[in-house]
């Protein structure tokens, strides 16, 4: 592959009026293969941007969903069932408008299956992935005019990723140019009619610059005005219809006209026209943005709660709490006694110690305890444990009986 932008020695042959006086300094290369080999592997290069698009998309578009009150993992759910048919939409709109390509004389129907090729039309793309879309939305219990807010900049960002495959494809340009950023095209794949002009308007990136101006614009008035109910939706294909007019004016591929003008072109004004007119519809029928995007599946909700007390029940407990003794008895009766008893100078080699009234209820290990019920503490002995000095039991013997 060329670098980014080449420098061309001498003039470039022009044609008509502008023959001779056409002359590139400057210009974008085209790929030298439409493929990338990934060690054995080929990669169609077509293939890769629709697939970088795609995960553009879902990753914005579930970021969305989730900050509008969604869950995670719902903006892929559906889009398993959007892009599938999403692109089954996109060919046949480019096989039916295009069909002499793959249906005249001397062409092969089976190259129509071919969409590595290229050839994927966005409004056959968008109209049969909207049903894929609905089909998952219907499934989950969401509302189709919610997820297509949402989606609806990633969507955008998703074409301008995508129309770099017209790129190693070389199709799609504009008319000949000699502006700094005019791309080069190999002479296989240049005009039967200008066979001898070598640099052409890259409308491919005009497109992407436009797509990604198109899903800058969605955010920023989703942001400022709340928009809802598919409002975001059709912002976003008003904006990306103004400037497929004008990109699709700059075109020299073959494609069928009607009254002067491409059938695309017509197709742009169509539905630029339903854009506007679902936004202003749907501004005074349900004005603001829908409260709730997503209802809460039976028993989420119960183990959203369950997962929010474990991690509760897992901070450590800072509370400025007195720290109990771990050795010392609870009461039987009042519990008052069992905080850890002071015996003065004889606690030292006491195990625990018990209140007098309490003593009564608890079970000897074979020791004896303090019978008067005063308060002075009787000292529980154990066979291996050591009376302290200055312990009493009840018969004034130092040392007592041993279990």
């Amino acid at each position: 592959m060329e670098p980014l932008c080449g420098l061309i020695a001498g003039g470039m042959p022009g044609h008509g009026s502008v023959r001779g006086a056409m002359e590139t300094l400057a210009f974008i290369p085209s790929p030298s293969a439409g493929e990338i080999h990934l060690g054995p592997l080929p990669l169609r290069g077509y293939a890769l941007c629709i697939i970088l698009g795609v995960f553009a998309a879902v990753w914005l578009g579930g970021r969305r969903w989730i900050a509008r009150g969604g869950r995670p993992g719902t903006v892929a759910d559906i889009a398993v069932w959007a892009v599938p048919f999403g692109l089954i939409g996109g060919r046949l709109y480019h096989v039916i408008t295009d069909y002499q390509l793959y249906f005249g004389e001397g062409r092969n129907w089976v190259d129509a299956f071919r969409i590595w090729d290229g050839g994927l039309g966005i409004w056959g793309a968008i109209a049969l992935g909207a049903l894929g879309a609905w089909i998952g939305c219907r499934r989950r219990g969401i509302p189709l005019p919610a997820w297509a807010d949402a989606v609806a900049p990633g969507v955008a960002l998703a074409q301008a990723l995508g129309r770099w495959g017209n790129w190693f494809n070389q199709e799609l340009y504009g008319r000949a140019t000699d502006l700094p950023w005019a791309l080069k095209i190999d002479p296989a794949h240049r005009p039967l009619d200008t066979p001898d002009l070598a640099t052409y308007h890259p409308t491919f990136l005009y497109e992407s610059l436009w797509c990604v101006g198109v899903a800058l614009l969605v955010i920023w008035a989703d942001r400022r005005f709340k928009m809802g109910h598919g409002r975001a939706f059709a912002l976003y294909v008003a904006a990306y219809t103004v400037g497929r007019f004008w990109i699709e004016y700059m075109r020299v591929d073959d494609a069928h006209h009607v009254l002067g003008m491409r059938l695309n072109n017509w197709t742009a004004i169509v539905v630029f026209l339903a854009a506007v007119a679902a936004i202003v519809i749907s501004a005074k029928k349900r004005p603001g943005r829908e409260e709730i995007v997503e209802p809460v599946p039976p028993g989420a909700a119960d183990d959203d709660a369950a997962v929010e007390g474990e991690a509760a029940g897992a901070a450590p407990d800072v509370t400025d709490k007195p720290v109990k003794d771990a050795g010392a008895p609870k009461s039987g009766k009042s519990g008052k006694s069992g905080k850890s008893a002071k015996t003065g100078d004889s606690a030292k080699g006491a195990e625990s110690a018990k209140t007098g009234e309490s003593a009564k209820g608890a079970e000897s290990a074979g020791g004896s305890a303090s019978g008067d019920g005063g308060s002075g503490a009787g000292a529980k002995k154990s066979s291996s444990s050591v009376p302290g000095p200055g312990a009493k039991s009840g018969d004034e013997a130092v040392g007592g009986p041993k279990s």
